[in-house]
Formats: structure tokens, C-alpha cells, sequence
């Protein structure tokens, strides 16, 4: 398994640019698909600036100290633009940047681990069609920020590797569709928690279809409502962290909101009151 992904993503690099051809149009695609569905441009963006977009600056405020989102724009000196196939594959589902040191937890690298390899490819054809973008003088990481980047190579070596997603045999493709989109770009469990039921640090509400303290009373178009404007059923609407995930999926094609929103009410219900 591991020899034929290897080899898969050593073909898959000979397609991408700066390997010698010009770089497959429908790849960028799906490349840009995805980095919409993941909010690539909303991290990766000082919009508070008028930065360009992807290039970086964003300051995000952490348990370690305001850091700055890094430019991911093809900028061979401040952005990713002399990054291998390999280099980014590692990054996205390592947390290791080129020069081996670990991302802060911020970055949501053990989602990402679960992406196919062919939609890592497309990730990066994607990127690698942007306009360069020269991001030259963003702060680095503070003391504390780089101790926790030690920390995070400590865990990354006791952690056994992520898998990459595997679609469920029992189940049908839109269900598998859903699951992975929820594991991966949407990343659900990272607020959620690993049960969907919440958690109570993060003000994340149960997810799984507990009709007391869940979305149990939801309807499918409750669900898909939510994805796509925000909107609760009570007319409420999301704030916080959760108001820039709807800015993610309502990029979204309805069919994979809707396998979302299938794959949500599927699950196992947990008794939950994350939130109170």
C-alpha cells in the first residue's frame, strides 16, 4: 500500500508545475474546489488589510500569541513556490514544513491527513497556479509558540500515522462522500469533538442526531440550510468559528451539502449538552 502511493504521488508530481509541464486545467479545478471547501483563502488572507489573497499576514490569535498565517502563493522566497509535491504532501498531513519544523496545532494537518493523495495533487496544482505574491517581513512565532512547535514534534512522532480516508463498503457514495468531506476539508471533529457531540471549551454543539440535545429534530433541509446561510431552525445564525465554516461550505455544490448533511444525521446519537 504504501510503495503504490508513493508511486502514485511520484507520477503525480511529474503533472504538477515546475515539473517540466504545464498544469492540467481541470486539476486546478478541483484544486481551487477544495481549498474553497477548506477556507484556504480565509486563513491564508489578510483581508483586514486588502492583502492578496492566499498570500499570508492574517494575524490569528492562539494560545501561543498572535501569529501570522504564512503565504502560500507559488513566491519561491516567502511562499511555497519551491515546495516538491513531497514537501507539501508532508506538510498537509504531517504538520512538517520543509525546513522540519512542526506547525502549531492551529493548522488542522491531522484532517488534511486524510485527504487522497490524488486530491493533494490537485490542492497544489491549484496553488501553484496563483500569482506569486512577495510576503517578506511577517513576525515569526514567539518563544512560547516555538516551544509548542517542539512539543508538536514529540507528538507527531509518538502519533501512529493518520490514514488516508477509506470510503465504507456498506455504505453508498453519497454517505461516503459526505464522511469525507466532514473528516477532511470540513473537519468537523476538530470543534465537535471525535463523537460529534460537542465540546464544551470550544462552545461547540452536538452534532449527532440526539433528538434532546442534538440535531435529532432537524430536518434535512434544516441541515442544508445551515451549510449553505448559517441559519439554524429557531432563525438564529451561527457566529464565531462556526460563521467561517458556512463561508467554506456554501461554496459548496448542493449534492455535497447534502451528502454532508446526510452523512450528520447518520451517525450514532450522543447524549450531549456541550454548550450549557
Amino acid at each position: 500500500m504504501m510503495l503504490r502511493s508513493l508511486g502514485f504521488g511520484l507520477a503525480l508530481a511529474l503533472l504538477l508545475p515546475g515539473a517540466g509541464r504545464a498544469a492540467d486545467p481541470d486539476a486546478v479545478a478541483r484544486g481551487a474546489y477544495l481549498a474553497a471547501a477548506a477556507g484556504c483563502d480565509q486563513c491564508h488572507t489578510d483581508k483586514e488589510h486588502k492583502g492578496q489573497p492566499y498570500a499570508g499576514g492574517r494575524v490569528l490569535k492562539t494560545p501561543y500569541g498572535a501569529i501570522p498565517t504564512p503565504n502560500i502563493t507559488p513566491d519561491k522566497g516567502t511562499g511555497i513556490g519551491a515546495w516538491s509535491y513531497a514537501e507539501f504532501t508532508r506538510a498537509l498531513r504531517w504538520g512538517i514544513a520543509p525546513d522540519d519544523t512542526h506547525y502549531l496545532p492551529e493548522f488542522p494537518f491531522p484532517y488534511y491527513a486524510g485527504l487522497s493523495d490524488a486530491d493533494i495533487a490537485d490542492l497544489k496544482a491549484f496553488l501553484d497556479s496563483l500569482p506569486p505574491a512577495t510576503q517578506a517581513g511577517l513576525q515569526g512565532p514567539d518563544s512560547m509558540a516555538l516551544a509548542e512547535r517542539a512539543w508538536a514534534a514529540v507528538k507527531v512522532a509518538l502519533t501512529p500515522p493518520q490514514p488516508v480516508f477509506e470510503p465504507d463498503p456498506a455504505k453508498d457514495a453519497a454517505w461516503n462522500r459526505g464522511a469525507y468531506l466532514a473528516a477532511t476539508v470540513g473537519r468537523c471533529r476538530d470543534c465537535h469533538g471525535a463523537n460529534l457531540a460537542g465540546d464544551k471549551s470550544r462552545k461547540a454543539p452536538n452534532i449527532t442526531p440526539d433528538p434532546a440535545t442534538g440535531i435529532g429534530k432537524w430536518s434535512e433541509d434544516d441541515v442544508l440550510t445551515l451549510l449553505k446561510e448559517g441559519q439554524t431552525p429557531d432563525v438564529d445564525f451561527v457566529g464565531g468559528a462556526m460563521a467561517e465554516i458556512v463561508r467554506n461550505t456554501s461554496r459548496l455544490t448542493d449534492a455535497d451539502r447534502k451528502a454532508i448533511a446526510g452523512y450528520l444525521r447518520s451517525v450514532a446519537p450522543v447524549a450531549s449538552h456541550a454548550t450549557k
